[in-house]
Parts: structure tokens; C-alpha cells; sequence
């Protein structure tokens, strides 16, 4: 069988989706690195229905739903301008913020799909760079995003309740 994959554009009417598959794999991802308490307070209000409502309505985030034979796979979250969540060298940058690929659809590209769209929408923004945040402890997704042209270029700290976690900013330039 022959797998199709879309990207759709989200609006808030996908809300609850994108909240499903954002507490789903945080957690997959995350949570034995949390304490059970710290984990829940965090999912409570990075991903609650006010705070994704907010980023929703945001003019400088947009958000993807990725489809795998019109089953949701995994979204995507894209910031311009003040949507940022850090600084970067570059002031015309474009920062994917979120891929998000659900655990029974990894191992098949679709982060690498995700991704391109990312690049894509900075070009077509005429962004200089692309910029992204990786856990510095994750080897694997460092070396994927190196692979595909990203550089280390600081670092910053993400608080998961009083637990804290580093993540490099990783920077692709735009301009070749």
C-alpha cells in the first residue's frame, strides 16, 4: 500500500488535535525525565485549551497538521517576529518551534517532511535563517539536524516545573 501524506494548514478548529498529539508525545518523549508531578504541571499549561487557543490566534504562529492516509501523524509549529520564543543572531529568522510526530508514525520521514515544510514557509518568507531548540542530552535529533545543514549556535533553559533542561538554539542558514 502506497502511503499518501498532506500537510493542512490549521486553524481553531483543530485545536483539540494538536492538543492531543502535543500532551501524547511531550509525554512519550519526557516524562522519565520528570518527576510524575512536574510532568503534569508543565502538560497543564504548555498545552492547555487557553494557552493553544492563544498561540492559535497568534499572527506570527501558524500550526500544520501532518496526514498519513488521512489519519493525523503528527503538526508543526512555525514563529516569526515577536512569536519567537528566544533571541537569535539573526533578527530575520523563522524558528520551528514544534514537530511533533506521534510515536506509532516515527521511523517513517515524516519529521524530515515537517522539517522541509519549515525551510519551505522561511524561504517563502524570505527568512535568513531557520532556527530550531534541541535538547543538548538528545544525540540523535542533534545529529539529524546537523545532517540537514543546522549548526549549534547557543543555548537557552526550559523549566519543567523546578526541573531545568538546556537546549541548543540550532541555526540553518537560508542564504546559499
Amino acid at each position: 500500500m502506497k502511503l499518501s501524506t498532506e500537510i493542512k494548514k490549521c486553524t481553531v478548529n483543530d485545536l483539540e488535535q494538536i492538543q492531543n498529539i502535543a500532551i501524547e508525545t511531550y509525554n512519550e518523549t519526557y516524562s522519565h525525565l520528570n518527576t510524575p508531578e512536574n510532568m503534569h504541571d508543565y502538560l497543564e499549561n504548555a498545552f492547555s485549551t487557553a494557552q493553544l487557543k492563544k498561540e492559535l490566534d497568534n499572527e506570527h504562529s501558524t500550526f500544520f497538521l501532518l496526514l498519513e492516509n488521512d489519519a493525523i501523524a503528527g503538526y508543526l509549529k512555525v514563529n516569526v517576529d515577536n512569536a519567537q520564543t528566544q533571541q537569535v543572531s539573526n533578527e530575520n529568522a523563522l524558528e520551528i518551534e514544534r514537530i511533533y510526530v506521534k510515536s506509532n508514525f516515527q521511523d517513517r520521514g515524516l519529521g524530515r517532511i515537517l522539517l522541509n515544510k519549515g525551510i519551505e514557509i522561511a524561504r517563502d518568507k524570505n527568512k535568513h535563517n531557520v532556527w530550531l531548540g534541541v535538547w543538548n542530552k538528545n544525540k540523535t535529533a542533534i545529529d539529524f539536524h546537523k545532517n540537514m545543514g543546522f549548526e549549534v549556535e547557543g543555548e537557552y533553559s526550559v523549566f519543567v516545573a523546578d526541573e531545568e533542561h538546556v537546549n541548543y538554539i540550532m541555526v540553518k542558514s537560508l542564504n546559499d
